[in-house]
């Protein structure tokens, strides 16, 4: 079985080019499939490869400065689903454009964990009595393979247009704790901060996105399966693939 990582990490680095280049040198002697995202404001991973090889690589990916806390989500396949492994060097390690989303230098935009948010989903609110609603922050693609029972989803095609796309709907959720969800947590953690620095302050993030609810929680209040970015399509809530590869 072919072991595959995700994760991502907010942190300041000096030398992206430099850091982009060590991992890829890592990751090529390791025999690695996947890319490797390196901006200012941290990195973003999605590798596969044999389990011992990949986790030698993220024992050494937590020696570097700033990512000992990195949180990396595991699953398998029966084949590496990457083509190929590749670096890039970004300003963003995902494409916002927008001020207020930057996070470095600040907070965290606030949290729930995947238990917490499942026992709301349960009991129909949060811990204060409020209605939760769940706001889908990725395109109509990926929704298309599947999404939160009841989220509010939008019809955009890219993560740049989720400001204008959800302008309509801001009033409607002003008396709701508005939780803000994604594939692995780093659009909803821009979409969130920007959201507070816009006046919502009533928006969590989904630690660790889908991936991260799928492997703590399984598949409940979930309909159908969660897109990834390689050959394996989407995940099921076992955090198998739906397509083979």
């Amino acid at each position: 079985m072919i072991l595959n990582i995700a994760a991502y990490h907010f942190v300041a680095i000096d030398d992206p080019q430099a850091l982009a280049d060590a991992l890829l040198a890592r990751a090529q002697a390791a025999d690695l499939r996947g890319t490797l995202l390196v901006a200012p404001e941290g990195l973003n991973v999605f590798l596969a490869g044999q389990a011992p090889a990949v986790r030698d690589f993220v024992q050494a990916l937590r020696a570097e400065p700033g990512l000992a806390q990195i949180v990396i989500k595991e699953s398998w396949s029966d084949a590496v689903p990457f083509a190929r492994l590749k670096a890039k060097v970004k300003p963003e390690i995902i494409t916002f454009r927008h001020p207020g989303s930057e996070p470095l230098g600040r907070d965290r935009a606030p949290a729930v964990t995947p238990q917490t948010l499942a026992r709301w989903l349960d009991q129909g609110h949060d811990d204060a009595g409020k209605p939760v609603r769940l706001l889908d922050t990725r395109n109509e693609e990926e929704v298309g393979h599947g999404t939160f029972a009841g989220a509010l989803t939008l019809p955009i095609t890219d993560f740049t247009q989720l400001p204008e796309a959800l302008a309509p709907h801001r009033a409607a959720l002003a008396d709701a704790t508005v939780v803000s969800f994604c594939t692995g947590g780093v659009r909803c953690e821009k979409a969130a901060l920007w959201m507070h620095d816009t006046g919502m302050a009533n928006v969590l993030q989904l630690e660790g996105g889908i991936l991260g609810y799928f492997e703590q929680v399984g598949g409940r209040h979930y309909d159908g399966a969660c897109f990834v970015f390689d050959d394996r399509l989407a995940l099921t809530p076992d955090l198998r693939p739906v397509a083979a590869g």
